[in-house]
């Protein structure tokens, strides 16, 4: 297991550093100190092809432009914030409102566009680099001083894992999530309109013309919406529901978890053979499906498009500061944050 770092390139007269986490099989993650970027993951196909599974850049100017979140740690806080404001002890804050009149992904300048510090860790079956920075009060409108850390640990059984973590000296709101887009193909062949994906989740939120939740908590039976038994991203591209058509035809919705650290998300693509299983403290999943992207420039030597990538954002349900039934993402003082997801590699069995 070993950590190889070497320059990317300068943002701000700032240096920034790549990172290649290698294990003795030959997966490999590369992140940088930019934003926490995971650029590519490497994972072997069933003929044993090492090919990248995440959609990314080449460049840092190009994450620099990026309007897609391509790879990147969320926060403060992930998805969207009614109206860029909430109220804390009686005291309302504003937050920038970068989409629209809400609150995007930690706003304009949230924990996707800082230089992070960085820590190499390396062992036997173990190889990680811890990311830690300081949000200053005030920062995007939140209050309190937040040391926070995000640890990426790839390990010789072929999982991911991250781990987040946090303190703040003020109450304060954290619900972070990594938004990496994943194309099991490899070196984006194809979209991801063929992959299939299995949840364990009865529930997803409804959402508005916002894509904010309603707070309605809907059942995903009879619905392009029920991966209970796992169904191709492209029946929901195709789905005539409500849902799937406010979303852009396709998927930008919350699930609710019925397990945790239970396999409780599997990703598959047939043609390649690989597999993706995610596993979580998380209380639930935003599932996006690349609707959004448009059909203009290239990424990574493809044409961009929609439906290049999937995210399964593990995550606090969106927008819970102004849905008390929702699990609270509210941060006490001095209390510590954690949070885990395992990303496990594998190969379909035939």
């Amino acid at each position: 297991m070993r950590v190889i770092k070497e320059e990317f390139g300068r943002v701000n007269d700032q240096t920034v550093f790549l990172f290649h986490l290698i294990n003795d099989h030959g997966v490999k993650i590369d992140c940088m100190n930019y934003g926490c970027i995971i650029t590519k993951i490497f994972t072997p196909d069933k003929d044993g092809n090492f090919e990248n599974i995440v959609v990314g850049y080449d460049t840092i100017n190009e994450y620099e432009k990026d309007s897609y979140f391509l790879g990147a740690a969320i926060g403060r806080v992930a998805g969207r914030i009614k109206e860029g404001s909430f109220e804390l002890d009686g005291h309302t804050y504003s937050l920038a409102q970068n989409e629209n009149n809400n609150h995007l992904h930690g706003g304009i300048k949230g924990f996707n566009q800082v230089i992070w510090d960085a820590e190499i860790i390396e062992s036997e079956q173990e190889a990680a680099v811890r990311f830690t920075y300081l949000s200053p009060n005030g920062e995007e409108g939140y209050p309190g001083n937040l040391k926070v850390s995000v640890t990426y640990t790839l390990n010789n059984k072929n999982e991911f894992s991250i781990h987040y973590s946090g303190i703040s000296d003020e109450k304060t709101l954290l619900n972070m999530t990594n938004h990496s887009y994943f194309n099991l193909s490899g070196d984006l062949k194809r979209d991801i309109l063929n992959h299939s994906l299995l949840i364990k989740s009865d529930k997803f939120l409804e959402l508005n013309d916002e894509l904010l939740p309603t707070g309605e908590m809907l059942d995903v039976k009879d619905t392009a919406l029920d991966f209970t038994s796992g169904r191709l991203i492209q029946t929901g591209v195709i789905s005539d529901h409500p849902q799937n058509k406010l979303a852009g035809e396709g998927y930008d919705h919350p699930f609710l978890l019925n397990k945790q650290h239970n396999d409780e998300i599997v990703l598959k693509d047939s043609e390649s053979g690989r597999t993706l299983t995610i596993e979580t403290d998380e209380v639930g999943v935003v599932v996006y499906s690349g609707n959004q992207m448009k059909s203009e420039g290239i990424i990574t030597g493809v044409p961009s498009r929609k439906y290049l990538g999937i995210c399964l954002e593990t995550q606090g349900l969106p927008d819970a500061i102004h849905h008390q039934q929702f699990p609270s993402w509210i941060l006490e003082k001095e209390e510590e944050y954690s949070s885990k997801t395992i990303y496990r590699f594998g190969i379909e069995e035939n």
